[in-house]
């Protein structure tokens, strides 16, 4: 199994692990994605049975990270 740790630090962390958890509900094939806060920064733990898959997972945060961040600031 391979496993990789994301930490977001931003002022919008908790926003973005909220909008992040439906896309951890619907875990790609052959992963699993844990989403929490710590110390005021996102974590986002992703196991993966092959790299393949965990290449897909890692895009798949990335990208909504950016999405979220984006957003954040054409809000403000």
């Amino acid at each position: 199994m391979l496993t990789a740790t994301v930490r977001v630090i931003s002022d919008d962390a908790e926003n973005i692990i909220r909008s992040l958890r439906p896309e951890s509900g619907r875990d790609l094939p052959r992963t699993r994605t844990d989403l929490r806060l710590e110390r005021g920064e996102g974590v986002i733990e992703i196991v993966a049975s092959d790299v393949s898959a965990m290449r897909a997972a890692l895009n798949s945060s990335l990208e909504c990270i950016r999405i979220s961040e984006e957003i954040n600031k054409i809000i403000r």
